[in-house]
């Protein structure tokens, strides 16, 4: 038999479609196809086999440790995810191994998402529901035991307005919301200013009863109008950027919110405080909170957001807002994470271009 083309390891099954697309090409794909994660000792065995391509995740930790074993073999580690804080980027960058991520492709399913747990913890359809499972559903009442909070005319408040913040917004305008808006780093005006003609289009076709507006504003601003905060910004911590956003909402911020007003997080767990923001629920600082992301991955059994008495006003998921069928497990890398995962991975390996030029390396300024 011929040699294998490349050599890959992948920490995880993203998906026989794409990753039958390597082996069609020749490669010998070798996967660790376990619920849990790989030991990181493993995968330092693996890359030291003289594997040429490493597919990661979020849960895998990629440092000098792992550059270090793949020493003129590795060439190139292809995250699939969007996010990439697992992977040191000055380590990556000292070894030159480039590695990639999978951007764009999970932009609607992370928005929508993210739109249905606002109103899941502002309706409370878990207590609701539990009600009924429990058979504890005795009577209909107009108010007992308990009402939830409308969303249609609110005012949202999006905090950071790139891709997923945009297209959160997109889908936010049908409820007839109002927007304020919160990016440290960048002002999308002249998407604001299309979302402000689409608001005044459903006005004028009568769509709804009153003008409703969208308007950046100072984050103090935006945490104090708001009867919903939705965070899409980066993870930046201290040194890495000027307006680094690692704990972001933090007990001041918590309190600059209406007692009213729930908080939604889709973007990185570490831009919430999580002990402060257990603190505000208890003493009624916010309303409520629906949370996909954490500090610690997977939710620790002695995290404060487990407390009891807080179950009833937040909503915890599991890393969920991407993972959607199509959205994880597409082939077509316009379309799914694990078929830009692997498409960026060929790139790397067969373009025979510096990765500086390739799209979705995310390290590109290592090989400038």
């Amino acid at each position: 038999m011929p040699a294998p083309r490349y050599r890959v390891f992948a920490t995880c099954n993203i998906g026989d479609d794409a990753l039958n697309l390597l082996r069609s090409r020749g490669y010998e794909v070798e996967v660790y196809d376990h619920l849990e994660a790989p030991p990181k000792k493993l995968i330092i065995e693996k890359v030291r086999s003289g594997i040429d391509a490493l597919i990661t995740t979020l849960r895998d930790p990629i440092d000098a440790e792992v550059f270090e074993a793949g020493k003129g073999t590795l060439k190139v580690v292809a995250q699939d995810a969007v996010g990439f804080d697992n992977i040191n980027r000055a380590d990556a960058n000292r070894y030159r191994i480039p590695f990639t991520h999978t951007p764009d492709v999970l932009t609607e399913a992370t928005a929508e998402f993210a739109l249905f747990m606002l109103g899941c913890v502002a309706r409370k359809l878990y207590p609701s529901e539990r009600l009924v499972r429990e058979n504890r559903w005795g009577a209909w009442h107009p108010f007992l035991p308990f009402l939830g909070d409308e969303v249609t005319g609110k005012t949202v408040a999006v905090i950071g307005t790139g891709r997923i913040g945009q297209a959160f917004m997109k889908k936010a305008v049908a409820l007839d919301v109002n927007l304020l808006c919160y990016d440290p780093v960048y002002q999308a005006q002249d998407f604001i200013n299309k979302i402000q003609e689409e608001m005044d289009l459903r006005r004028r076709h009568g769509f709804t009863s009153e003008g409703r507006t969208v308007r950046y504003v100072s984050l103090e601003e935006a945490l104090a109008g708001a009867d919903f905060v939705t965070l899409h910004v980066p993870l930046l911590r201290e040194g890495e950027a000027a307006t680094p956003t690692f704990h972001l909402i933090n007990e001041s911020a918590l309190r600059l919110m209406k007692p009213t007003a729930y908080l939604i997080n889709t973007s990185r767990g570490p831009v919430v405080d999580e002990q402060a923001l257990a603190a505000a629920l208890k003493q009624g600082v916010i309303a409520g909170a629906a949370l996909d992301v954490f500090e610690k991955e997977p939710l620790p059994a002695d995290s404060p957001l487990r407390d009891p008495e807080l179950e009833d006003r937040v909503r915890l998921f599991p890393h969920f807002a991407s993972a959607g069928r199509i959205t994880r497990l597409s082939p077509d890398p316009d379309k799914g994470m694990a078929g830009r995962c692997v498409h960026a991975l060929m790139a790397v390996l067969e373009s025979g271009q510096s990765p500086a030029s390739i799209p979705y390396v995310v390290n590109k300024e290592a090989f400038q």
